[in-house]
Parts: structure tokens; sequence; C-alpha cells
């Protein structure tokens, strides 16, 4: 005989299935076409426990970009890069940058929905914030032990390359139209994927790269 889930236990699963749906609802439709009604049915529980436990649509939208910024941040941080040769170390960030995309077909147009929704709101810092230092440091180390390596040009600011980096890397699927009307590859296709993945990652090593080194 099946044992009871434990209350604590099925509430996680509730707020995992929750969270699913919603994540589906929101990239496929955008927070203002996803529904409460369709999120819960597809939850397999009532729009009022939803509401009881998110308030409203947008708290629900919050937190599905926590959950998904939090999923990113922690792979990053778990990334063991510290034992490789710092070029290789970084272009294993960078690939993951554009992996973290390229793996998750919804994380694209969530992620914009999200920058739309942050840039018109005033949000509390999530925990994605919180643990940036940590990543940002990451990041130092390697350009240091590259800078004193002689393969990375010296003073490299870790938070400008950072962001640089990100956006670079994860372009290719929050602007899709444009990259897809400049370089005259589908953005979906296995060809653009490859494509941008290595040309991404050898941008961005190359601006950092110190004189004389390949690339620079």
């Amino acid at each position: 005989m099946k044992s009871p889930e434990q209350p604590e236990v099925g509430k996680l699963n509730t707020l995992k299935r929750i969270l699913a749906s919603a994540r589906q609802a929101f990239s496929d439709s955008g927070l203002a076409g996803a529904r409460i009604e369709d999120i819960a049915q597809e939850a397999g529980v009532t729009k009022q426990l939803i509401h009881h436990y998110y308030g409203t649509k947008e708290g629900l939208f919050v937190a599905v970009l926590d959950e998904a910024s939090d999923s990113i941040m922690s792979e990053l941080l778990g990334l063991e890069v510290e034992h490789l040769a710092p070029a290789q170390g970084l272009r294993r960030v960078l690939n993951h940058f554009f992996d973290q995309y390229a793996l998750d077909p919804l994380m694209g147009s969530l992620a914009l929905e999200g920058i739309r929704y942050h840039d018109a709101h005033h949000t509390p810092r999530n925990h994605f914030l919180e643990q940036a230092p940590r990543l940002v440091h990451k990041l130092d180390a390697l350009l240091l032990r590259g800078s004193q390596s002689g393969v990375f040009r010296k003073g490299i600011d870790a938070r400008l390359f950072l962001a640089t980096a990100a956006l670079v890397t994860t372009g290719w699927f929050t602007n899709r139209y444009s990259t897809s009307a400049l370089t005259g590859l589908d953005t979906y296709s296995e060809e653009g994927l490859r494509v941008w993945r290595q040309h991404s990652a050898d941008f961005v090593l190359a601006s950092i790269a110190a004189p004389g080194q390949p690339g620079a």
C-alpha cells in the first residue's frame, strides 16, 4: 500500500506543478495573455490555491522568473573551472551561458517577458542578484590568473565582463529577429546554434586577449 505523501512534500510538489505550468503559459502567451484558470487546470489545482500561494498573476510571474534565474545562477556557480587553463575555463562559462538557453526552448521568450516586466515595475531584489557577487568573484579569479600568465589583458573589470559576455552569448535567443536578419542564419537551426555558440565565445575571448595572443 502506497504511503500517504507528507504535507510539506505534497505542498512542494504542488508548487512545482504550478510553476511548471505557469512557466509554459508565460512563455507561450506572455504575462498579459496567460490566464490563471488555464495554469490552474494544467497544474491540477484550483485558481484559488494559486492566489493563496502567489497573490496575483504578477506575483506568480515573478516567482517563475525567480526560479528560472536562481537555476541559471546555481548552475554557473557550480561549474568546475578552477582546474582549467584560464581561456579554457572562460570558454566553458561562455558556452554554458549559451547552452542554458539552447537547451531550454522556453528560456528566450521568458527572458524577454521578464525584461519588459522589470523595466516597467519596481521589483524586490531576487536571489539571482544576491548570488551575483559570487559569480563575479569566480570570473575575476579566472581573469586574474589569465592576466598573470600573459593570456589576458590586465585590469579587466569582472562585472563588465560578465554583463558583456551574457549579452553577447544569449542575444541569439533574446533578439532572434535581428540576429537572424543580420547573419542570414535561422536562430532555431542546428547550424545557427553551432555558429553563434562558437562565434560568441571566440568574440568575447578575443576582446580580452593580451597583445600578441591568438585573437588579440
